[in-house]
């Protein structure tokens, strides 16, 4: 399921996979909440439609950002995790974070995220280590 992409711009090419509406609110909820199955992703505030959240994991999944796998002690339901390539994901987040953080208050009820203000390496690293520390039980 992979996408024509519009030029050779590196830009370009990163937006036509993660740029559109959806695509890094479901890694932010990997990455950040720690999500696994597409019930948890579908229960997110922003309440993506499931035929959206579908198509959106089928491509992230073809571009190697998240992979399917199977828990063992239930075979029945798929969960998502970050590959590498998806957790390095993890500045732009932080990033987008920051900007939304001191540009889109006037605009919006923007909820205060603890420890957001703190260095931003700092943060990344911790985003990061928390991910694959949760990773490990897989």
């Amino acid at each position: 399921m992979k996408k024509e992409f519009r030029s050779g711009c590196p830009i370009s090419s990163a937006l036509d996979v993660v740029g559109d509406k959806w695509s890094l609110l479901i890694i932010r909820d990997m990455l950040v909440k720690h999500k696994k199955t597409f019930k948890e992703i579908s229960d997110s505030d922003e309440r993506i439609a499931p035929s959206i959240l579908s198509a959106r994991l089928k491509l992230l999944e073809s571009y190697k950002l998240i992979f399917k796998t199977k828990i063992p002690e239930n075979k029945k339901e798929n969960i998502y995790l970050l590959t590498e390539k998806g957790i390095r994901l993890t500045p732009i987040i932080v990033e987008f974070s920051l900007w939304g953080d001191s540009n889109m208050r006037e605009f919006n009820k923007i909820k205060d995220i603890e420890g957001l203000n703190l260095d931003k390496s700092y943060v990344i690293q911790s985003v990061e280590d928390s991910y694959n520390s949760m990773l490990l039980n897989f």
